[in-house]
């Protein structure tokens, strides 16, 4: 779903990830003072797909950018995640494919916008919510991601006149070395997440990507960013044409409806803590962040010998099977999922009752987008952070960038007893030796912390 459009009744009940609304009939001040979507020349397609979705009120970025965008200006935008960037772009992207129509012959392969994302998860989660916008348009969608069957993508780029592309990095500079895409006729450029783009070391590729797309002057440029370093801004000057600058910062970077706790622990007594904590009552859906892959999946591994129905989500998995742990997460097939911060970022997955830092980020804002999986939409969530000697340094600038005093407390007792011993084998740590069955004290060491008009037309 599109989880960072906001409603009428959504802000009713209490949704966090935007300004809050009072409920019921009354609305607040910065409500009477939002712009609604029917206020908006938008074609009416996509009026229509808002009004079955039941979204009327703009979020601060999707004003700020539309009133830029839709008028073909560039925008270089800063705005976390579910403050509603994706559908500030998809809606300008939408709206221009839909008023300027090409009546001369089309090609495939040839996509007349490309939005870059850098991760599986977002990608695809921003080409779900293209085809809720697009339902009732004749604009096709498809997504180029690593890790799925290459010919299948091969075959859709093939089969079928594209308009919009959603896109990772790599998989897209495969498509274009066999010359299978051509980006010559890109419209509408927007490269999303830029500050990770930059964090995974994408830049390089994202460059020569833009370098296969018409010059800057004849094409229209949004980038967006949840944090505007020198870099960024330096980026996307580079990129873009005059880029207005827009800012939202919500009032409160955290959710109020996340409790927020920190627990005092040695190394050794971390998967203690989490499995007590994962036997309690109301721990019905669980995310534990680790920061490497080897610690996900040894941890993932540990919790599965212990009984727990788990599921592992990191770099290293491949597409197939990430698609299958998270359906299985949505379904409550598997009550705990561990991942590191591949997932932190454009996972929409509703009643996440708790996250877990099982490790604490090294990134203060990578704690912001972890502990944003729980809490949603209005419901109240809990996020637990692990801190030990290893990492409880990287806490002060996490309370700087939430501004906020975190609670730190030792753990009751009963919730640091020894885990029983392992009741079936490990299936995560493929190829690798499981080890012999054991009692709580070896888990510690196993997985301890280490519109406008276009230019050119």
């Amino acid at each position: 779903m599109l989880e960072e459009f906001v409603s009428e009744e959504q802000k009713g009940a209490g949704e966090q990830e935007i300004p809050e609304t009072a409920p019921d009939n009354t609305k607040s001040e910065a409500e009477s003072q939002a712009i609604r979507f029917s206020d908006l020349d938008l074609p009416e397609e996509l009026q229509k797909a808002y009004v079955d979705l039941g979204f009327e009120f703009c979020t601060p970025i999707q004003e700020s950018s539309l009133q830029v965008t839709l008028q073909g200006d560039d925008v270089t935008g800063k705005a976390q995640t579910g403050t509603g960037k994706t559908a500030a772009f998809l809606t300008a992207i939408i709206t221009d494919l839909l008023r300027n129509p090409i009546n001369e012959e089309r090609f495939v392969g040839e996509p007349r916008a490309l939005i870059i994302a850098p991760t599986r998860e977002l990608v695809m989660q921003i080409a779900k919510d293209a085809a809720l916008l697009t339902k009732y348009t004749q604009l096709n969608t498809i997504t180029l991601v690593g890790g799925i069957d290459y010919q299948k993508q091969l075959d859709q780029l093939e089969q079928d006149i594209i308009d919009i592309v959603v896109a990772t990095p790599g998989r897209l500079i495969d498509f274009l070395g066999s010359r299978k895409v051509d980006l010559g006729m890109i419209e509408i450029l927007v490269i999303d997440e830029a500050d990770r783009m930059l964090d995974m070391g994408f830049i390089p590729q994202v460059r020569q990507i833009i370098a296969a797309c018409p010059k800057k002057d004849y094409r229209q440029t949004m980038l967006y960013s949840a944090t505007f370093s020198e870099d960024i801004l330096e980026l996307a000057d580079r990129w873009a044409v005059n880029p207005v600058r827009i800012e939202v910062t919500p009032e409160n970077v955290t959710t109020d409806t996340v409790d927020q706790k920190v627990f005092l622990v040695t190394t050794e007594e971390k998967y203690k803590l989490l499995y007590n904590l994962i036997q309690r009552d109301g721990s019905e859906r669980v995310i534990v962040f680790t920061n490497r892959r080897d610690q996900a999946r040894d941890l993932a591994d540990n919790l599965h010998r212990n009984g727990i129905e788990v599921g592992l989500l990191s770099g290293e998995i491949s597409q197939p099977k990430r698609v299958r742990t998270l359906e299985e997460f949505r379904s409550a097939k598997i009550q705990v999922l561990v991942a590191t911060d591949v997932a932190g970022r454009g996972l929409h997955i509703d009643d996440i009752t708790h996250v877990v830092n099982f490790t604490l980020p090294i990134e203060a804002e990578d704690y912001v987008h972890r502990i944003g999986r729980t809490g949603r939409a209005g419901a109240d969530g809990t996020s637990v952070s692990f801190a030990c000697e290893d990492d409880s340094f990287l806490l002060p600038d996490i309370e700087e960038k939430i501004g906020m005093k975190l609670d730190c407390e030792h753990p009751d007792a009963n919730l640091l007893t020894e885990p029983p011993a392992f009741s079936r084998p490990g299936i995560f740590k493929s190829g690798k030796q499981q080890g012999k069955q054991g009692k709580g004290r070896r888990h510690g060491s196993n997985s301890g912390p280490r519109q406008g008009s276009k230019r050119g037309r």
